[in-house]
């Protein structure tokens, strides 16, 4: 099965747990089989994988969710990076280019596309599996099979689908964008379902549709104009023109975790990190990312999440009108995942900034140095190698480097390790970076 996710979004609807680079697809809200917690990309690529242990997934996603998506998944997944954000149709077209020009994948192969992010059960990746059957099948004559779900309410958050008949398998008469509760409520009677953007295809088929909507000439020359090219959905450029289409149906739990009250309702416990709710609190959720722990007395229908970005208390039902407060909070990102492990901001002074950086084992630091500040770097756990200006020292607990302006510096984890870097100056800024080469032996 060959299947691309979509990975797209910003972190104002989850704030503070989410920023710029941390969308919602990254938080780890979800039990995992081990007990620990997993985010929906990684419980995403787990099901997947579970299903279809032969898959080829490739996400598409901007630049800067690369490496959370590395210190997830690691690289078994292949990703296809858009240089600016073009909406959904030319998301996939460059995705499908990359198929085939980069992964040398045939024309002929079926390809299914989803969200990366819905909270869903087993038998929905089952429907991705039969997705991808039915495209695979040379007999079968739709050019696009879609997932269509089975609505539970009357919502005016979705696209409706209007199949012909009510079969496993039907044609698609029409679409229908989305309505007012009302209208919605007609559509559910004339046996509409939800459309939750997951549709397969054959590869050529997407890569002719690129090519007859884009002028370019193959994957390297869409990725050079991905610029200039026309911000629009796929649902616009490609489903509503299309007439050959069919739908299946998928009657199991699928949920948009969208906003906090959502969010919230896929927790197994009431509470994540160090947090203390009294028996007067009720239906309270309680996220917590800080070292410190948080206390709920006498509260109800409330939602607590706390991170290095700040603090949210919130009624559950306000959750959803919170986007233009948190846009008029301007800060530095104060927490990411990297491909290498991540950082967080402990505190931040006119003149100096602290952050505790954990890298994974095996991995490292570009070499480099800076003109405008100095550092110190104090290790707290596990071992490693720095380089100080070519020449290398092992390091382990309790161990402080320090770093003046223009010295050239890398560290490499030979275990997890974790050190308090302390950046000194009057102008401390992520652009004051030089790097070199370096050859690790």
């Amino acid at each position: 099965m060959n299947i691309v996710f979509l990975s797209g979004g910003s972190g104002k609807r989850l704030w503070p747990l989410s920023n710029d680079v941390r969308s919602k697809q990254f938080i780890k809200i979800l039990k995992a089989p081990d007990g620990s917690y997993e985010s929906m990309l990684q419980r995403m690529y787990r099901e997947v994988m579970e299903v279809a242990p032969d898959a080829d997934v490739t996400i598409t996603t901007s630049a800067n969710q690369v490496s959370p998506i590395r210190n997830q998944i690691g690289v078994k997944a292949g990703i296809s990076v858009e240089p600016c954000r073009r909406d959904t149709f030319p998301a996939i077209a460059l995705a499908c280019m990359f198929l085939k020009d980069v992964r040398n994948l045939a024309e002929s192969e079926p390809v299914v596309v989803c969200p990366v992010d819905p909270f869903v059960e087993k038998e929905y990746f089952e429907g991705l599996k039969h997705l991808s059957e039915i495209q695979g099948n040379p007999k079968e004559k739709a050019n696009i099979t879609l997932m269509g779900i089975e609505p539970t309410y009357p919502s005016e958050k979705y696209g409706y689908i209007i199949p012909k008949d009510k079969e496993a398998l039907s044609e698609v008469t029409e679409f229908k964008e989305k309505p007012d509760e009302e209208t919605a409520k007609k559509y559910i009677e004339q046996g509409a379902l939800w459309n939750a953007g997951v549709f397969a295809f054959k590869l050529g088929y997407l890569v002719n549709k690129a090519h007859e909507l884009i002028d370019f000439k193959d994957y390297y020359d869409l990725l050079e104009k991905y610029e200039s090219v026309e911000k629009i959905s796929f649902d616009y450029a490609v489903l509503e023109k299309e007439k050959n289409i069919n739908v299946t149906r998928f009657n199991g739990e699928w949920r948009d975790l969208g906003t906090w009250n959502t969010l919230v309702s896929a927790m197994e416990e009431n509470t994540i990190g160090k947090a203390i709710m009294a028996d007067t609190c009720e239906n309270v959720h309680i996220l917590n990312e800080l070292d410190v722990p948080v206390l709920a007395l006498g509260l109800k229908d409330v939602v607590i999440s706390a991170s290095p970005e700040g603090i949210l208390v919130t009624d559950k039902h306000q959750s959803s009108y919170m986007k233009p407060y948190v846009d008029k909070i301007h800060q530095e990102i104060m927490f990411a995942e990297k491909s290498w492990g991540e950082y967080k901001v402990i505190d931040v002074e006119d003149n100096s900034l602290t952050i505790r950086v954990t890298l994974h084992a095996g991995h490292k630091m570009n070499y480099h140095s800076h003109e405008l500040r100095d550092e110190v770097w104090t290790v707290v756990e596990g071992e490693g190698i720095a380089v100080i200006n070519g020449r290398k020292r092992e390091v382990g607990p309790g161990e402080v480097i320090h770093l003046p302006r223009g010295c050239k510096h890398s560290i490499k984890a030979t275990t997890e390790l974790k050190v308090i870097e302390v950046q000194m100056g009057d102008n401390i800024k992520a652009e004051d970076k030089i790097r070199y080469e370096y050859k690790w032996e």
